[in-house]
């Protein structure tokens, strides 16, 4: 089993910057993916950004040149540094892992952009 607890969420104006955590427990050592989604009031869930094991990362056209994903293997944790942020970033944000049978989710976490 694999615990993830996102933190880091908040109300923002556009143009700001957030950075957003996931802290990783239990069987981490099975993971071999972490990244981010998100979900907009009455939209579905999208994919934003992971980050491999070895390091290599993978970002929405959205949001590319302005989130920046990166981990902490010491501290078993994914962040995911927000930039330039805009209205239509507005999203409970989630982290999800990937292991080789199982993926895993967290609580998620609200961002909110104000124009």
């Amino acid at each position: 089993q694999v615990q993830l607890v996102e933190s880091g969420g908040g109300l923002v104006q556009a143009g700001g910057s957030l950075r957003l955590s996931c802290a990783a427990s239990g069987s981490i050592f099975r993971l071999n993916t972490m990244g981010w989604y998100r979900q907009a009031s009455g939209k579905q869930r999208e994919f934003v950004a992971i980050i491999k094991s070895g390091g290599s990362t993978s970002y929405a056209d959205s949001v590319k040149g302005r989130f920046t994903i990166s981990g902490d293997n010491a501290k078993n944790t994914v962040y995911l540094q927000m930039n330039s942020l805009k209205p239509e970033d507005t999203a409970v944000y989630y982290c999800r892992a990937v292991a080789p049978s199982y993926v895993y989710w967290g609580q998620g976490t609200q961002v909110t952009v104000s124009s």
